[in-house]
């Protein structure tokens, strides 16, 4: 079973207007961690998004992964499910611990172009820096970066504890 956890930004509506589910890819290796980066607004992230009609979220995740970064990935196993509460939205973000198992073309959205989306291996403390400064963001990324520092920290804590 995996763990699900609510978060909740300081503004949201209960109940949310909307439900946005994604598969996003926690892909580390040589502690490294492959983030999606908006160099226009100067965001990281995990790569990942929102799934399409007919679509299973793990479906969701390796297509997201490929479209975002260029990589072809293949899922190890489901990690965690956040619920962020933001705003008028509940993100259900599906977290799968992925691998590389090559290369192909990615292929952005306009959004994505415009904001200078592009692929980066960022060392672990490194990210842990970048997500860990969430409280001195915006709401919304503040919300989002939040996430992704509970997901890292959760990962790091379980690697260490098999070690």
């Amino acid at each position: 079973m995996v763990e699900v956890i609510n978060q909740y930004a300081k503004t949201y509506s209960d109940p949310p207007e909307r439900v946005r589910r994604a598969g996003r890819g926690l892909v580390i290796c040589d502690d490294k961690m492959l983030l999606s980066y908006e160099r226009n607004t100067d965001v990281y992230m995990s790569p990942g998004g929102g799934a399409e009609q007919g679509e299973s979220i793990e479906e969701c995740c390796v297509r997201e992964l490929r479209e975002e970064t260029g990589y072809e990935v293949k899922i190890l196993e489901p990690f965690v499910v956040i619920n962020e509460y933001c705003f008028e939205t509940l993100y259900e973000s599906n977290y799968f611990v992925c691998e590389v198992t090559g290369e192909s073309e990615n292929s952005l959205t306009d959004i994505e172009v415009e904001h200078g989306l592009m692929p980066v291996w960022v060392d672990i403390e490194r990210a842990l820096e970048i997500f860990g400064a969430y409280a001195s963001k915006r709401e919304d990324i503040g919300s989002l970066y939040l996430r992704e520092f509970t997901v890292l920290n959760k990962y790091l804590k379980i690697r260490q504890t098999a070690l």
